[in-house]
């Protein structure tokens, strides 16, 4: 089937009190991983195409990817851009056949990030592609850390660039490698009454489940965007793999077991976010 924006994704998974899960893609192997997974779960997948992923292969060839696992899938899947760095850059993966595009502008003034998310919301209706954009900043395990957002530059953010979906800091934070982080329910409570926005949640892979589950069914949590903690599958596997057969040179042999263990830790990551209320 064609690919879905994420707008109609985000409508589904408010009328269930869900989340979609937006899916950090390396390469075509776990793309496809997520594509199985989403199928077995009967439940829409958000693939994503992040700066690691975009640095390793051209936004043209992730989009060609993406389009292929589409057309050949039973369910919805959305071309996701992840944390685009510029206009411009959400510009060229929406020529590419990108179907819902991140600016990510949260280390800008408020009033440039304002400024440039419309820009992007503009062009991306031209091709009825999604937006997600960031306010305060979702820091990053052992890096620059994080600045929570205000409900109140929430709200005028919002007002003045009504994108499709949110991304929020609430005590998320990236590349965390274990469930540690203690999400702010007080500010999500604040957000929710500030705004009429889907939220996201990046770092999804530092949250603890229950708190993940907390959030999507209390706090309009919309979208969680995991991928360290599916590397780790994905390390594991591949290491198990090359243990039981240290021979094993033939790179498609290497991956099939690999690829399978990513799509089973997948499925029950997008049931578990999709029926959180259930």
């Amino acid at each position: 089937m064609p690919l879905a924006s994420l707008r109609p994704v985000l409508e589904a998974a408010e009328a269930r009190r869900g989340a979609a899960l937006g899916l950090v893609c390396l390469g075509w192997d776990d793309a496809l991983a997520f594509v199985r997974a989403g199928e077995a779960a009967g439940v829409p997948v958000i693939l994503q195409a992040g700066p690691a992923a975009r640095r390793a292969i051209p936004l043209a060839v992730w989009g060609a990817i993406f389009r292929t696992l589409g057309e050949g899938a039973a369910i919805d899947v959305v071309a996701h851009l992840d944390h685009g760095a510029s206009a411009e850059e959400c510009f060229e993966a929406l020529d590419h056949g990108f179907t819902s595009v991140m600016f990510d502008g949260s280390r800008l003034p408020l009033a440039e990030n304002i400024r440039q998310t419309a820009r992007v919301i503009d062009r991306a209706a031209r091709f009825g592609a999604s937006t997600e954009a960031e306010i305060g900043f979702v820091g990053y395990d052992a890096g620059a850390a994080s600045r929570g957002t205000d409900p109140s530059e929430a709200a005028s953010f919002y007002e003045n660039a009504p994108t499709d979906c949110l991304a929020v800091s609430v005590g998320n934070v990236h590349l965390q490698q274990s469930a540690e982080q203690k999400l702010d329910f007080e500010r999500l409570r604040a957000l929710n009454a500030a705004l009429d926005c889907p939220l996201v949640l990046h770092g999804g892979s530092g949250t603890k489940e229950p708190d993940r589950r907390r959030a999507i069914s209390a706090h309009r949590v919309r979208k969680i965007n995991l991928g360290t903690q599916m590397r780790q599958v994905h390390g594991q596997a591949l290491r198990e793999t090359l243990a039981r057969d240290p021979a094993l040179f033939d790179r498609i042999k290497i991956q099939e077991p690999v690829t399978a263990a990513i799509a089973q830790a997948a499925q029950g990551a997008l049931k578990a976010a999709w029926d959180a209320a259930i």
